[in-house]
């Protein structure tokens, strides 16, 4: 019997997902685990491996759908059955159908497709190269501005011609006037105009003046960013934290700790180390509300915010109470590279019961976060910065010293956290880094 191809569930509040892209074709082999297709939703931008080895019988759910988790999107056939696609008439059409248009329909879907799918797939076989690089989307663009897209560099996963990309060709004066001519200029002008791989753009190119559609995930974003605003009466404590201490140790330390664990050391797992500490001091900070309930929870399972170029995710870092310094590290950056390479699974961003993020990295002093649900608290971390400061000696002396400072800001669920809870929680909070006496191993 075929097996079905579902929408998976990325998270324990998602409940629908968009296919942005069928990483292979009706008729197409799969083997088990191999990336099939990819989806958005809210929290996470992934590739779902295949279900089951086999052939990819039919595609039920086109590119740029939305539709309930556990949906059949397509069915994978055996390798033992005969399957209803592009395959088995190849052969037997070839001799009926002299003309070479319907042999090269063999790639197009089976009826079982739908009218939507089975044009797409007539008018992209000349541009199965172009189809592997980039989304439906951006052919969109590129058609109805007679772009040909092998002209235009791409900046995404193995060279894949992001919606960035092809508006950034098309800001350019020469791709109006002559798009052919534009080959040996239009890289190097795209690689310094446009966003470097560890650059995020918070909204997407567009030509001035251009109404263009959000794309699936950022609407969702926008949802629920809404939702929790309604959802939590959100407040905000403001602590400065001087890590002299941290800054200095690290810099001490950072090269034999990656030549010793293959890992770089960042300031994250200080501040997530701290939070760790705290919450067990406070475990109300660490609780949710379930109704009229409160949840305390076992564990602390920290989700750690990742600015990615098409939006933002939270991975969870499950058990964080049990890992010591060097597994925070390893933890935290094994997640971020996951999620940028979308390669994170469903349980990876799900069940956080507080969350840590980072709006430091590019250059703010400090942030508001909006808190994710259902989490009662977020802690954005500012830019780590050089100041003026009063130190007092041992003995009671005043003196003015250059040292690191950072702004930590809690947002909290004044529902169920009292600012003096939430003031007494940073204070902690502030002890731990100014005091940090831990082994970073």
């Amino acid at each position: 019997m075929p097996t079905d191809i579902v929408m998976p569930q990325m998270g324990e509040s998602i409940f629908e997902g968009t296919i942005t892209k069928w990483l292979k074709k009706p008729g197409d082999k799969v083997q088990r685990d191999e990336p099939l297709f990819e989806i958005s939703t809210d929290k996470v931008d992934a590739e779902i491996p295949a279900p089951a080895s086999g052939i990819l019988q039919d595609i039920k759910v086109v590119e740029g759908n939305t539709v309930q988790v556990n949906t059949v999107v397509g069915t994978i056939a055996g390798d033992g059955e005969a399957p209803a696609a592009p395959p088995a008439p190849s052969k037997a059409s070839a001799p009926q159908s002299p003309p070479t248009p319907p042999a090269k329909t063999q790639s197009a879907p089976p009826p079982a497709v739908s009218a939507e799918l089975q044009a797409t797939a007539e008018r992209e076989p000349a541009e199965e190269d172009d189809h592997a690089r980039s989304s439906p989307l951006v052919r969109k663009i590129a058609r109805e501005h007679n772009v040909n897209l092998s002209q235009v560099p791409g900046t995404g996963m193995g060279g894949r011609i992001t919606k960035q990309d092809i508006m950034a060709f098309l800001e350019k004066p020469e791709t109006a006037v002559a798009p052919a001519d534009t080959t040996g200029v239009s890289a190097p002008a795209a690689s310094s105009s446009g966003p470097s791989p560890r650059t995020v753009t918070a909204l997407p190119a567009a030509i001035p003046g251009e109404m263009v559609p959000m794309t699936q995930m950022r609407k969702i974003i926008a949802q629920r960013m809404i939702e929790s605003r309604r959802t939590s009466a959100h407040v905000h404590a403001m602590f400065e934290v001087d890590i002299t201490r941290i800054v200095q140790l690290r810099n001490k330390t950072k090269s034999a700790f990656e030549q010793r664990h293959g890992a770089r050391l960042t300031f994250m797992p200080f501040f997530v180390r701290a939070v760790i500490i705290a919450l067990q001091q406070f475990p109300i900070v660490n609780a949710s509300i379930e109704g009229e309930n409160i949840r305390y929870h076992r564990h602390v399972n920290v989700g750690i915010a990742v600015a990615l170029d098409w939006g933002l995710i939270v991975p969870v870092l499950k058990n964080a109470d049990e890992l010591n310094f060097l597994g925070l590290q390893r933890g935290i950056s094994v997640l971020g590279e996951r999620a940028r390479s979308k390669k994170l699974k469903p349980d990876e961003v799900e069940g956080s019961t507080f969350t840590v993020t980072n709006p430091g990295q590019f250059g703010a002093v400090f942030g508001l976060p909006i808190i994710n649900q259902p989490n009662s608290a977020i802690l954005g971390v500012g830019g780590i910065t050089k100041s003026p400061l009063v130190v007092t000696d041992h003995d009671g002396n005043d003196s003015i010293a250059i040292r690191s400072v950072v702004h930590l800001t809690l947002g909290y669920d004044h529902r169920l956290i009292d600012g003096a809870v939430a003031d007494q929680f940073m204070a902690f909070v502030k002890k731990t880094l100014e005091n940090w006496s831990e082994e970073v191993g």
